[in-house]
């Protein structure tokens, strides 16, 4: 297991889960994922237009050959996905604290990104065919509160074995700090003072 995902988890906080996604489960995602018909049919139409070109006679093939394995681009894209898979599974880690969730993906260069509990507003569970299949599922967090510039509003940890449990947890921990910020401290009844323990409301 990477430990390149840390680094961003403070030293208050406390480490409930970390993972990455289900490799069986990753690797038919990745290779069969939904644009593959299309590549095989633009893949074929564009090797049988090579191959008259190749053994047509006349002048010009040049271009047209060339032009023929620009168009192909959508085909390399997909063979590059298939290359770097491993690369990619690699840099891809979840973390989740008592007080955020930390995710880490790409393939050349690394991205990490971070989704506290106080800004989410809701999770989802996502099973795709092959989540079904390997039994795996995606734990999906998302918030209302978007900030300028944002790209995403969700943070996803995709294809993970005890989903069903990290589902629970995460959906606990929003709770909890939601509770925390409509119910502050001096607000709260003396058997709950903080959103570690279950609010139980006032009486």
């Amino acid at each position: 297991m990477t430990t390149g995902l840390r680094f961003m988890v403070g030293p208050d906080e406390k480490i409930l889960y970390q993972g990455k996604p289900d490799l069986k489960c990753f690797v038919f995602e990745t290779i069969f994922n939904p644009s593959l018909p299309i590549v095989i049919l633009w893949g074929a139409l564009d090797l049988f237009v090579l191959g008259n070109l190749i053994f047509a006679k006349g002048s010009g093939k040049s271009f047209f050959v060339g032009f023929i394995l620009i168009h192909m681009t959508p085909v390399w894209i997909y063979h590059s996905s298939i290359i770097f898979m491993a690369r990619k599974y690699r840099n891809i880690e979840y973390i989740v604290t008592d007080k955020a969730i930390y995710v880490s993906g790409g393939v050349f260069s690394r991205t990490y990104r971070s989704k506290p509990f106080a800004e989410l507003s809701h999770i989802d569970l996502h099973r795709s065919v092959f989540d079904q299949l390997f039994n795996v599922g995606d734990v999906i967090a998302n918030t209302s509160h978007i900030r300028p510039n944002q790209k995403s509003a969700t943070i996803t940890l995709n294809s993970i074995l005890n989903f069903t449990e990290v589902y629970n947890l995460i959906k606990k921990l929003q709770q909890d700090i939601y509770t925390d910020i409509m119910f502050p401290n001096e607000y709260r009844p003396d058997v709950n003072r903080g959103y570690k323990t279950e609010y139980k409301g006032f009486e």
